[in-house]
């Protein structure tokens, strides 16, 4: 029993803070407690992360109240957030929120409760029979409360056995049915039905791939994490599924990490059907559930009924006890990067939780990150690799469409070429299936005049707004600014407005224009507002209902269709020509995960891939499958330029409304960090960002690398607080950045 408690509180006061523990909490106050704690004239929520005997600190305040019966926050997350402290180069209050659901951390959800119906005593035949007589609807509801397996909510036996509510509190009144109030888990998968599924058999290089994890299981602590890097299609999702069935076997917990949203239907079923004979084995995080789920979902885990969790990238944090086995999946997506504060890596904090937790890590992918993949040739991380598709299918072929030929034979671009109009004609003929790819929303670009060259610009941002066709607006995909279609150009008041370039929406259109007869569907962040239409539009691909899939990256990777035989991809350079040292490797990674959608069942594939830079590498190695011969020339490039994975880099950000004192600000800082860091360090000039308005702010960048990162963010931080900025200027340290726009 401890006498004080340090607590950090859920403000941003970038210090800890210690309070007395009152007697009667003294033996349930310990580290990862969630306490009500007074904070100057109010008072505030907290997290314990140490307990006391004595405390230099004067004038203590005792704790108001514990939350909750058992700690929310396990030791070695505590652990784990002070490493992201340090490393990422933010407060820890601030990692302390994402550790914990904002709907956890207030506590004002709670669980949700429902009326159960209870058979109160066996009445008497006589009774029964005169019941029949005299109430036969109550008496036909009481043979089906009589019948059940269980008790079951009030609402679902009136709505199985249509009787009404005055029926069921009759029955209460005679004393033969009691109503008792229960918690029910709002489970966000609760309506549908998982059938059990056996293993699958394995080849030889993915039962090597499972020998290996088994071996780490055993003594994980020296184990270093496993990178599997198999080609699309070659059963990594198999590997993982039996990976965690011997990890349960051990008594120990898993998470899976899955970076896309809509990746989450189709892993879950796939989990939930192996698992099915303990439905509430694998729980369910991300960023679609309400808060009611999250909350049902979260405490799940931390109860301990479930143990499994999949989940996009905040799951990393999941409140498992015994954690045995962290995968993963599609290891080299952004999307595991975090754009605010902590601006964290969940792959990489993966790997850093295992390591606290002495468990194993396998990060899958069929093109690993350039620093995976250096670490797997260094030795810090273990290669598995799996070369061929399961079932013997074949990789598919691709085929690379140059789009400057096909402008010179149709005098204008057409959204598609020639070979691929016919090779969609062709699959419709055959009944299979097409998936469109193209990483941009929207119908057009932008809204051009023909007479004055300007186009609409965002007024917050510096970029093009889109036109929508689906509600005839103008919007920005940066800051959401959105404005109607003006009739006249506002800048010359000619009638002169032509729309240019092309996205999804529009690429949804030209395909039912050519097609008529086919169905096309669409997924974007556009089209997939609703809460279920993610799960509903791939099961209706699934089932054949639909024909043509146009989407965006998140139909690019880790979706198994085996009737999609032809896959397009409608622009490969969109993001090739990127002012960021990423921008080649994205590409290449982007086209080979879109290319493995085809050919994954009996029908071989085929990928016919659009641009108008058919020599670039990332299109090249691509369109071999050669991942070593492209990574062996990028990781050239990255070490003539001392980029990652030979040094860290470090984005800081200075922005304001007011472009000159953002200007200002940024060479200040640049001037101070030359005076601070060592000339181990290479330190950038300050310079506009490449997309220098955004969201209202002007936005200069510092970029600087090195080797030591946990030295380098440290004396960011301290020239940082020596720093007085301007009220309205402000300053982002970015670790490890993914994104340089």
């Amino acid at each position: 029993m401890s006498a004080f408690a340090r607590v950090i509180i859920d403000r941003s006061i970038r210090r800890e803070l210690d309070y007395s523990v009152p007697e009667n909490l003294a033996d349930r106050v310990v580290v990862g407690s969630r306490v009500r704690v007074p904070f100057r004239d109010k008072w505030a929520l907290a997290t314990v992360v140490d307990t006391l005997d004595e405390t230099p600190a004067e004038g203590v305040r005792p704790i108001e109240a514990l939350l909750g019966d058992r700690p929310a926050l396990s030791a070695s997350l505590i652990e784990l957030a002070r490493w992201m402290a340090n490393y990422y180069c933010c407060p820890i209050e601030t990692v302390m929120r994402s550790l914990l659901p904002q709907v956890i951390r207030r506590a004002e959800v709670g669980w949700k409760k429902q009326l159960f119906v209870h058979p109160a005593r066996i009445a008497p035949t006589e009774e029964i029979e005169k019941l029949r007589k005299r109430a036969p609807r109550q008496a036909e509801l009481l043979d089906a409360i009589t019948q059940l397996p269980a008790p079951i909510p009030a609402a679902d036996l009136l709505r199985q056995t249509s009787l009404d509510n005055s029926t069921l509190r009759a029955l209460v009144r005679r004393g033969l049915v009691e109503l008792r109030e229960q918690a029910v888990a709002r489970d966000p998968h609760g309506a549908e039905e998982f059938i059990a599924d056996a293993e699958l058999a394995m080849n030889e290089e993915q039962t090597a791939a499972l020998k290996l994890i088994e071996t780490a299981l055993e003594s994980p602590e020296t184990h270093p994490p496993i990178l599997l890097h198999g080609v699309t299609g070659s059963g990594k999702t198999e590997v993982y599924l039996q990976a965690i069935r011997a990890t349960l076997a051990r008594g120990k917990t898993a998470i899976v990490l899955v970076p896309e949203i809509s990746l989450t239907p189709q892993t879950v079923e796939r989990f939930k059907s192996r698992f099915a004979a303990q439905p509430d084995m694998v729980a369910v995080l991300h960023s679609h559930l309400s808060e009611g789920e999250r909350h049902d979902e979260w405490h799940k885990l931390h109860s301990g009924r479930a143990r499994i969790v999949i989940g996009a990238r905040s799951a990393v944090f999941a409140p498992l006890e015994n954690l045995g086995l962290i995968v993963v999946d599609e290891e080299h997506e952004t999307s595991y990067k975090q754009e605010e504060a902590p601006r964290y890596h969940a792959r990489d904090v993966a790997v850093v939780r295992a390591k606290i937790e002495k468990c194993v890590t396998v990060l899958g992918t069929a093109t690993p990150s350039l620093e995976s993949y250096a670490n797997a040739t260094r030795g810090k991380y273990v290669l598995s690799p799996l070369t061929q598709r399961v079932d013997q299918c074949q990789m598919p072929l691709i085929r690379i469409v140059d789009l400057r030929q096909e402008r010179r034979k149709e005098k204008a671009a057409a959204i598609l070429s020639e070979k691929l109009r016919s090779a969609i004609g062709d699959r419709l003929e055959k009944h299979e299936q097409t998936i469109l790819f193209l990483n941009r929303r929207g119908f057009s670009t932008s809204l051009l005049c023909s007479n004055c060259g300007k186009a609409r610009d965002c007024p917050n941002c510096s970029v093009a707004l889109t036109f929508h066709r689906s509600n005839a607006r103008l919007s920005c995909h940066l800051c959401g600014h959105s404005a109607a279609v003006p009739k006249r150009c506002p800048e010359c008041g000619q009638d002169a407005l032509i729309y240019a370039g092309f996205g999804t929406e529009k690429v949804e259109a030209n395909v039912s224009a050519i097609f008529p007869k086919a169905v096309v569907r669409r997924m974007d962040a556009d089209s997939m507002t609703r809460k279920d239409a993610y799960r509903e539009t791939l099961h209706a691909f699934r089932s054949g209902k639909i024909d043509i899939l146009v989407g965006t990256q998140m139909i690019a990777k880790g979706l198994h269709f085996p009737n999609v035989t032809l896959v397009g991809i409608i622009n490969a350079d969109l993001a090739l020509h990127l002012p960021d040292f990423r921008a080649g490797e994205r590409t290449f990674q982007l086209l080979t995960q879109v290319a493995g959608r085809a050919g994954r069942g009996e029908a071989p594939g085929e990928v016919f891939v659009q641009t108008y830079t058919p020599f670039s590498p990332s299109i090249q190695f691509a369109r071999h499958h050669d991942f070593a011969g492209y990574f062996q020339q990028e990781l050239e490039f990255r070490e003539r330029c001392d980029f990652p994975p030979f040094k860290h880099a470090v984005l800081i950000t200075v922005r304001s409304e007011h472009e000159a004192r953002a200007q200002f600000s940024a060479e200040t800082l640049a001037r101070r960090l030359k005076e601070a860091l060592p000339e181990e360090f290479t330190l950038g000039a300050p310079a506009p960002a490449p997309l220098e308005k955004l969201q209202g702010h002007y936005r200069f960048h510092i970029l600087l690398r090195g080797e030591a990162i946990v030295r380098l963010s440290r004396l960011i931080r301290e020239t940082l607080d020596k720093l007085p900025f301007p009220e309205d200027v402000a300053v982002a340290v970015d670790v490890d950045p993914y994104q340089l726009l």
